[in-house]
């Protein structure tokens, strides 16, 4: 049986429990949105384990995304201590089920620290942006100096959600030298400043265990996307990373204990292959729709 921990819009687990079901694989679907609706039940003492709707054992799980439910009937204390005591009771749960994982939890929070992927990929041979995090208007100041263009990141989400239920994705973009020059009317909010490394296309690679799939984008041939191909849907197409590059895949999945990761590279105008960051829960399904590549069999592979 596979527990799969996500919600009722994450259309990757769509994707992936419709194949299930035509294979007649069986499986638990977990919609973290519901757990207050749920019949959750954890024992320790004279009787010990973990039921969730009266299933108890599971031979794998697939961590993919969590969803807190809404909670509208209280007030915003009250509301924030219940979010909070709710997400505590999921991760608190989530850490004592048996069973092989994609990925652990655990090490997914841990690998979604960029500072330390960035620290990792330097350390297994990649290449990476020269990279500046700073509450210090100098140091950008002098950092922004030394480079002909700089990008500005976000640390963690890119993405805000408004009260009336609608986001705004911010994506990386060039930093503006108007902005430098009036720093001082401007306080520094956290963000990743980067060298603004110049792109002959950029390379999402999945890495599933031991599965690798490789797809380009010409996002240089757009304005649009030329900055971040996120701006600009693109078709990807199949593409054949070398050898060296794969393996330093592999053994970043392996510094950061993961099995899964949606890794965002760069080949330059000058060859050079450069590591942007890995999402350990990243989107994949459009690559298998544009590529072909048989992403979701790998993952329901590992899962079985």
């Amino acid at each position: 049986m596979i527990l799969i921990i996500t919600h009722k819009d994450d259309y990757t687990a769509d994707f992936v429990i419709d194949k299930l079901n035509r294979n007649f694989i069986p499986y638990y679907r977990f919609n973290c949105e519901d757990i207050l609706k749920n019949d959750i039940n954890l024992l320790i003492g004279n009787k010990q384990g973990l039921t969730i709707n009266n299933l108890s054992a599971f031979d794998s799980v697939w961590y993919r995304r969590t969803k807190l439910p809404e909670l509208n009937d209280f007030n915003s204390g009250e509301r924030l201590y219940l979010l909070h005591e709710v997400d505590t009771l999921m991760n608190n749960l989530f850490a004592v089920i048996k069973g092989k994982w994609l990925s652990n939890p655990i090490a997914v929070a841990a690998a979604e620290n960029k500072f330390v992927q960035l620290n990792f990929a330097k350390e297994v041979g990649f290449n990476v942006p020269n990279t500046l995090v700073t509450t210090n208007k100098k140091e950008l100041i002098s950092f922004y100096d030394a480079n002909k263009k700089t990008i500005i990141k976000p640390v963690g989400m890119g993405r805000v959600d408004y009260r009336d239920n609608s986001s705004k994705l911010i994506f990386s973009n060039i930093l503006d030298p108007k902005k430098i020059n009036e720093i001082d009317s401007f306080e520094i909010a956290p963000a990743i400043y980067q060298e603004y490394i110049e792109k002959e296309y950029e390379i999402r690679v999945t890495v599933i265990g031991e599965d690798i799939f490789a797809a380009s984008v010409n996002s240089q041939s757009k304005v649009e996307s030329s900055i971040d191909w996120r701006r600009f849907k693109m078709k990807f197409e199949k593409y054949l990373l070398p050898k060296e590059i794969e393996e330093k895949c592999f053994l970043l999945l392996d510094k950061l204990n993961i099995s899964f990761g949606a890794f965002d590279l760069i080949k330059s105008t000058n060859g050079q292959y450069y590591f942007l960051e890995v999402n350990p829960n990243g989107q994949w399904v459009w690559i298998e729709k544009d590529t072909e590549q048989p992403i979701s069999d790998s993952i329901i592979k590992i899962l079985t």
